[in-house]
Order: C-alpha cells, then structure tokens, then sequence
C-alpha cells in the first residue's frame, strides 16, 4: 500500500498502541479492504479506539494520533468507501 494512499485515513486500533518506541496494531481500511499495521503514538492509545494515520514507516508501520471526529477521513470521504 502506497504511503500518500495511508496518511489520512481513519483507522480502529485493534491491539492497544502502548506509546513512545511500543507499538500496537491498527486495522486501516483502504479500497474497501482491511489492512493491518504496527502503529506508533507518542501516547498510549486504547482498543477500539479510532485513530488518524498521520505517517507511512514503510514495512506496514504506520504512526497515528487519536482522532475523535465523525466516522470520515480527512479527506471527507466516509470510510469504508473507496
């Protein structure tokens, strides 16, 4: 997965990303698929929570933020959606 094609995109952190150098995992959807990757955030960031992917490590790592807003990316499309 191409990294312009990551940074933006709304996931669901589905193993908790512990902070600083301990990741956690995160499942991103893109292209209607579910992709999974090691997540980085300077914070510990729970389960279930969703996230912002902000940068693409290459590798499938990826580092996220907490993102609080409506079920979008940043672009405005609805996830889920190509």
């Amino acid at each position: 997965m191409a990294g312009q094609v990551l940074i933006g995109k709304v996931g669901m952190v589905t193993t908790g990303v512990r902070g600083g150098a301990l990741p956690g995992e995160v499942r991103v959807v893109v292209g209607g698929l579910p992709h999974y990757y090691l997540a980085f955030c300077a914070d510990p960031v729970a389960a279930g929570a969703k996230v912002l992917v902000i940068n693409d490590r290459g590798y499938r790592q990826v580092d996220v933020e907490p993102w609080d807003q409506p079920e979008q990316d940043v672009e405005g499309i609805p996830t889920g959606h190509p």
